[in-house]
């Protein structure tokens, strides 16, 4: 077999970079993933072009001391990827981790909010929302970060898609806005008469407060490099409003209003394929996920509530 004139995991990479398009993290992550493999492969006296099937899993074993699931599972892709190459450009006549079986990887369950919290942070945020004597710009705050959660628990919608949202959707009539999400794909979101309110009261505030901002394209304006609020600065604040709710910071994100309005809905009835496509989700088992924590609920409470559970009854 020919000697290679630059090394097999340069040339791997360089595809990557040339052939699809990958972008200088993803490269870096691989380079650093196949540099720890290779490591392990000259310590047991082979190379890439000869590491059999038992190899591969010996470095999953070996590394599994210290590397959760998640990032095992991505060590082996790197490696399958790699030994993919190999065999595609004649490197190799055999691809050694097709037996391979991966890392099982259990998807945590989302953290919910109740109905009732979510009231709670919405009555929150627009507390002294109409008092006159408050500051103007606490007012508009308060205003905004209202207007920020009622959208995203009556629409779905994922923090980069509400936060860049433009500004023309708040004199619209519509109960559907058209969205764009993740892969540029575009769906219909629902918007309900409460969020809209919540919308137009931010607004004439806005234009009140801040008339220069109030001209640009975007909904939530600001000062970045976007030209609209950041997700961090949302996170940030709304974290503020649960802790003023008395909801723990650690169990509130912008994240966290979607899961609350996918499980609500399901809890109320919804067809899952429905609620799949408020979400844009492309395959139905990321939306399946909120049938399993509705389902892990109605077990603790049939554990708790239901007669023949009492240890009390003989």
């Amino acid at each position: 077999m020919k000697k290679p004139a630059v090394s097999l995991v340069a040339g791997f990479l360089e595809a990557l970079a040339s052939e699809r398009g990958a972008s200088l993290n993803t490269i870096e992550a691989y380079r650093r993933d196949l540099a720890d493999y290779e490591a392990y492969l000259r310590a047991e006296r082979t190379d890439a072009r000869k590491a059999g099937s038992r190899h591969i899993e010996g470095y999953l074993a070996a590394r599994g001391g210290r590397l959760g699931a998640a990032s095992l599972a991505r060590r082996l892709s790197a490696i399958r990827q790699f030994h993919k190459f190999l065999y595609a450009e004649a490197w190799r006549r055999d691809d050694p981790t097709l037996a391979i079986e991966g890392p099982r990887r259990s998807r945590p369950l989302p953290k919910l909010l109740s109905m009732a919290e979510v009231e709670r942070l919405i009555a929150t945020a627009r507390e002294g929302l109409g008092a006159a004597e408050r500051p103007l710009r606490e007012r508009l705050f308060a205003a905004r970060m209202a207007c920020l959660i009622e959208l995203i628990y009556a629409s779905g919608l994922r923090v980069s898609e509400v936060l860049s949202l433009k500004k023309g959707i708040a004199s619209g009539k519509a109960p559907l806005i058209a969205v764009r999400g993740k892969g540029n794909k575009e769906r219909l979101a629902p918007l309900s008469e409460p969020a809209r309110a919540a919308m137009k009261a931010y607004r004439a505030l806005l234009d009140e407060a801040l008339p220069g901002a109030a001209a640009g394209p975007w909904l939530f304006p600001a000062d970045s490099a976007s030209g609209h609020m950041t997700r961090q600065a949302f996170a940030r604040d709304l974290k503020g409003v649960a802790a003023a709710a008395g909801i723990a910071a650690a169990r509130v994100s912008p994240h966290v209003l979607r899961h609350a309005f996918a499980s609500h809905l399901l809890r109320n009835g919804a067809d899952l394929r429905v609620v799949q496509d408020l979400l844009g989700h492309a395959d139905i088992s990321t939306t399946q996920i909120y049938t399993h924590v509705l389902d892990e609920r109605a077990k603790a409470m049939v554990r708790d509530l239901h007669p023949l559970n009492d240890e009390g009854d003989g």
